[in-house]
């Protein structure tokens, strides 16, 4: 009964994970660059704000369907480089260094690259297909 559910309504399910997954990014780039949810603004054109910009655009790009492969890919690569260059350093265990969530962004970035935006991406309804 349960992999009926899951089968019939694995788009809406995929979706809804694909919009939280790019507006929870969005956030994290708004902290860093416009200081808004509790966070402080970085000063311009630093480390800390190029990063906060990249995951501003790449939260959006995923929460709208458009160019998500692209993002994901881009989200990879950001998340492997602040693992280690920010989190490794302090300790092995990612819940001792406090990289979890680095890791986390990871695998979920791995998922996206593999499937996309999915059924109701605006690139599809655009493009009439995923470009990359």
């Amino acid at each position: 009964m349960l992999n009926n559910a899951l089968g019939k309504y694995h788009e809406y399910f995929y979706f809804i994970f694909r919009v939280l997954v790019g507006l929870l990014f969005f956030q994290h780039g708004a902290m860093k660059v416009l200081g808004w949810f509790g966070g402080t603004a970085s000063a311009a054109w630093s480390l800390m704000w190029v990063v906060g910009l990249l995951e501003i655009l790449a939260g959006l790009v995923i929460a709208l369907g458009f160019f998500t492969r692209l993002a994901a890919l881009g989200g990879v690569a950001l998340m492997l480089i602040i693992y280690f260059k920010v989190h490794a350093p302090q300790g092995l265990a990612p819940i001792m260094n406090k990289g979890e969530l680095a890791l986390l962004y990871f695998a979920i970035f791995l998922m996206l690259l593999i499937h996309g935006a999915g059924k109701w991406g605006l690139e599809r309804a655009m493009l009439k297909r995923e470009t990359f």
